[in-house]
């Protein structure tokens, strides 16, 4: 009788067999060690992610590049923030917790898609259908990112911190929603009060996220790794703004190679001369606060390199002789101070900024002010001079910095001498 024996094993190696399934395709929730110990780099898929929002940058930048003015630039900042949020809301969700198995990539694929929508619909004015659409393809990002909360809220040290932010992101989402379906400006309305419950949720686990900060080396690569794309996207806009060009001129060629100085810069001060990708380890207070300062000055820089990519861009396209209305002209002039400003702040929280920060304060503070001038008589300087006077403002803070690293450098090496001494 073989299938009297068959049918009494099945029934032991069924669950068995299904057991081994989901080991497979489905791991259990894991905290990431915070430590630098734990070696973790970017992985393929997170760089696949980066890629689509920062396609999704580029798609809201559109507009922006023909109607660069002070109502093209708060639909920017708008939108920009959304998908700012929706992408540091994943970021440090990845960088807390080791779920990298099929249902995560599963998830990521879907907020790949989410993302995609929100570029489709990133062109419109806001108060059309499309700006609608936008908020709704946020809201669903979020509910994703709430369910992967739910999921590792089985973890017991990190339930409190886990069943907050899904809650607090969890309210904002369906405000998100209720706006689509508002009429305006009832919309209008319930867009800020999103907003508001958004901040509301960062701030109510703030606290209690420190206790569990995320990876000292990871987080600070994915921030990295999305500022050299936005720096890839503002050369992309170089490129534009030389195809644009009928006649090369002296003045167009300076123009366009200033321009690209001007992202190869930011690129030096952020990487080699702030540290903005280096290790962050929150041993302390003071280290807490300073992550907190250097995570904030992450949006306005990377805002002003998406607005003075648009900016640069018009100023390439005039030729270098042609003059940008006063709105475009101060436009470009503030996002050059704002990645100024942010590339200030994040230099002053690494190890050496604090303590050479009231050195190089007023140095710094006068090239902001001198920017801040440039802004108000902008709109009667051709774009190649004010092309040059951008870069030149920008370099000086950048050879400011590198000077005060190197005195703290020597300062302390001095110091570790006579100790030894």
């Amino acid at each position: 009788m073989p299938d009297c024996g068959l049918n009494s094993i099945l029934p032991v190696l069924w669950p068995r067999a299904a057991e081994g399934i989901l080991r497979r395709f489905l791991k259990p929730p894991k905290l990431w060690p915070s430590h630098s110990a734990a070696e973790r780099r970017v992985t393929w898929m997170e760089l696949f992610f980066d890629l689509i929002f920062v396609a999704a940058v580029a798609q809201v930048g559109v507009p922006l590049q023909a109607e660069f003015d002070w109502w093209g630039l708060l639909r920017y900042c708008f939108l920009f923030s959304l998908i700012w949020s929706a992408w540091s809301g994943h970021t440090l969700f990845a960088t807390r917790f080791d779920n990298d198995d099929t249902f995560q990539r599963l998830a990521n694929l879907v907020q790949c898609f989410i993302a995609a929508v929100m570029a489709a619909n990133a062109k419109d004015a806001l108060d059309s259908r499309s700006s609608a659409g936008f908020g709704a393809a946020y809201a669903c990002m979020r509910l994703v990112l709430v369910a992967q909360y739910l999921r590792v809220s089985r973890i017991p040290e990190t339930r409190t911190l886990t069943l907050r932010s899904a809650l607090g992101i969890g309210v904002a989402a369906c405000i998100w929603i209720a706006s689509a379906l508002a009429p305006l400006p009832f919309r209008y309305f319930l867009w800020i009060v999103g907003l508001l419950a958004d901040r509301a949720t960062t701030l109510w686990s703030t606290k209690k996220g420190f206790e569990f900060p995320p990876h000292a080396s990871h987080f600070p690569e994915r921030l990295g790794v999305f500022t050299i794309i936005l720096l890839g996207e503002f050369v992309a806009a170089v490129m534009r703004g030389i195809e644009s060009q009928e006649d090369w001129t002296v003045a167009a060629a300076v123009s366009a190679f200033a321009s690209l100085s001007f992202a190869f810069v930011v690129w030096w001060w952020y990487f080699d001369l702030d540290g903005g990708a280096a290790e962050r380890r929150l041993r302390s207070r003071r280290d807490k606060s300073l992550f907190r300062v250097w995570t904030l000055a992450h949006p306005p820089l990377f805002l002003g390199i998406g607005v003075a990519s648009a900016g640069f861009e018009r100023l390439i396209s005039m030729g270098g002789l042609g003059m940008l209305p006063s709105p475009g002209a101060r436009i470009a002039c503030l996002a050059s101070a704002s990645i100024v400003a942010a590339l200030i702040t994040i230099g002053c929280t690494t190890a050496w900024g604090i303590e050479g920060l009231w050195r190089s304060l007023f140095p710094h503070l006068f090239l902001l002010g001198v920017l801040v001038v440039i802004a108000f008589f902008a709109q009667t300087i051709t774009s190649v001079w004010l092309v040059l006077a951008l870069l030149a403002m920008t370099l000086a803070g950048a050879l400011v910095t590198w000077q005060t690293r190197t005195s703290e450098s020597v300062a302390g090496h001095d110091g570790e001498q006579a100790t030894k001494g």
